[in-house]
């Protein structure tokens, strides 16, 4: 089976959000740990944004390999594609900040640094994919006219993927519990053996 273009792009797409996590919580560490480094991870992530986001389109338009002619300036468009890079960066802000406050309610309960953190990713990849539908089940923009709105219902077949993803999530949250139930307990206070008195003979 021939790997089509489109569904290569998906699976580099799958596998950027994937990796994005555990890169972003190691690069923090390498950095220091502390809220100062992880804010500098920020700053990486920004930077990472700026050449990919903008250094790269322009050199594409700069080059002709795109052109400015095809290209339909609105205001909608605008906006609406700037708000869509902004929920991008405010969600890799948020992984950030979630990884530090993760570590810091793990070692507060006194298990591993790292028993909570590897909630994170399944959470927000389980959370998305319902938030994506739902928002798509009740807004319908139309070229020049974003106020669309108008509740769809879904195919049985959606309704059960939702389902199964809040399933899967409430399973990750129940191993979250049991992992804080099973979290090592203080050992008993060992008894020192009453002195046996001398026996008379």
């Amino acid at each position: 089976m021939k790997l089509q273009e489109w569904q290569f792009y998906v699976l580099l797409a799958g596998l950027s959000w994937g990796v994005y996590v555990p890169i972003i919580f190691f690069g923090g560490s390498e950095l220091g740990g502390k809220p100062a480094s992880r804010m500098v991870g920020v700053l990486c992530v920004g930077v990472a944004y700026f050449v990919i986001g903008v250094v790269l389109p322009l050199v594409l338009f700069g080059t002709g390999q795109q052109k400015w002619s095809d290209v339909n300036l609105t205001g909608n468009g605008l906006v609406f594609s700037g708000l869509a890079g902004a929920a991008g960066a405010i969600g890799a802000i948020c992984v950030i900040f979630a990884t530090k406050s993760a570590i810091g309610a793990a070692n507060q309960d006194g298990v591993p640094p790292a028993t909570y953190k590897v909630y994170i990713a399944p959470l927000i990849f389980g959370l998305a994919p319902v938030i994506n539908v739902l928002v798509s089940m009740i807004w319908h923009p139309k070229a020049g006219s974003w106020a669309n709105f108008d509740f769809e219902m879904p195919g049985w077949k959606l309704v059960m993927g939702v389902v199964l993803v809040g399933v899967g999530a409430a399973l990750v949250l129940f191993s979250k519990e049991e992992a804080e139930s099973s979290k090592a307990r203080p050992a008993p206070a060992a008894v020192a053996p009453a002195n046996t008195p001398p026996t008379s003979s």
